[in-house]
């Protein structure tokens, strides 16, 4: 596999290094000889433990419903069970769940000790590793509590991937669509003309899109750490994908897909984005494999909607199209999202 070439996020709690290529193997190069806590969930031990063996390592439950302040607290207690102080490295080695728990127990575990990831599933290659954002979910709504805190690395081991079910690279792959619906045309045109090779796993291609996905989020990152503005480009499909989450339990990926295409719908209503954009969207992301259709009502998701973490006051910030790869942000009134969902 080929190493491509560093990505950087600059951020205001350090700089992250991203390496899309660099095997997990090499993981004690970027240690740098200090005491190192690896984070990882009871899959991920299971296919990887060769890899991890002679870490001293803290193994959480898998899914969703561990993502919480529970685990959280677990973690503490073993970092302070193990008399583990501020100089010590915390890594989480896992999908987006582990990634996000990771960095939100390093942030906050005696006031900050540093972390890095080294995300195994596609989603949080292109996503939940890259970008700052930690956190855990509160009582149903996702990510409710959290920090911006940046990584010192991340390592994106493409091996990791070829022990993923095809569901899980298919959610990963909405993702990148996300990325070049708002921000890159050609990327969007590369993914279209290379289906079957995506759809393949084909190694060099997926390297390609996870390495130019990085590229476009820490692009963002670097300019927005803090989702005031730019950033906010990147929820594309998440308002109503976290909404759809929440109410039908369907996964990350195909949620937002879904969330996509009716973003796109509604840019043509108010921004005359072409109905052959919105064609070109649900059949990339149908071609991909993922979810286009509203698997409920509209108005069963329009409720849930209403503590999402882009409101502010009655308003939501909303990401439209103009174009393929031309997203912009628009502010607009929930209740009207939530009527529209209701036609």
């Amino acid at each position: 596999m080929t190493l491509h070439p560093p990505v950087y996020v600059d951020g205001k709690t350090g700089r992250s290094l991203i390496l899309v290529g660099e095997p997990l193997a090499n993981l004690r190069r970027h240690t740098a000889g200090r005491r190192t806590i690896v984070v990882t969930d009871q899959n991920v031990k299971r296919h990887w433990k060769h890899l991890l063996d002679g870490l001293d390592t803290i193994v959480i439950g898998c899914g969703e419903k561990y993502k919480n302040l529970v685990t959280v607290e677990f973690i503490y207690d073993q970092l302070i069970n193990r008399q583990v102080d501020r100089s010590a490295l915390l890594v989480g080695v896992g999908g987006g769940i582990v990634c996000d728990i990771t960095g939100f127990a390093a942030s906050t575990y005696m006031r900050g000790i540093s972390f890095g990831l080294v995300p195994t599933s596609l989603l949080a290659q292109v996503d939940a590793s890259v970008g700052g954002k930690t956190g855990v979910n509160h009582r149903g709504f996702k990510n409710m509590i959290g920090v911006f805190s940046q990584p010192e690395f991340v390592i994106c081991d493409l091996e990791l991937l070829s022990t993923l079910p095809a569901e899980e690279i298919t959610c990963g792959l909405a993702e990148i669509v996300k990325h070049a619906t708002v921000c890159d045309q050609k990327l969007f045109a590369f993914m279209e003309e290379n289906m079957d090779a995506v759809i393949g796993r084909d190694p060099e291609v997926l390297a390609r899109l996870v390495h130019r996905s990085v590229t476009i989020k820490a692009g963002i990152v670097n300019r927005d750490e803090k989702e005031s503005g730019l950033r906010r480009l990147l929820n594309f499909g998440h308002t109503f994908g976290h909404a759809l989450e929440k109410t039908t339990g369907i996964s990350h990926g195909r949620a937002v897909s879904i969330g996509m295409v009716l973003a796109a719908r509604l840019s043509q209503e108010l921004s005359g984005l072409p109905a052959e954009a919105t064609a070109r969207l649900e059949n990339l992301l149908h071609g991909l494999g993922l979810s286009t259709r509203l698997p409920v009502p509209g108005s069963k998701i329009a409720q849930a909607m209403v503590l999402d973490k882009k409101r502010k006051q009655n308003a939501i910030f909303f990401v439209l199209l103009r174009a393929i790869g031309q997203g912009y942000i628009h502010q607009i009134g929930l209740k009207s999202l939530q009527q529209w969902l209701a036609r």
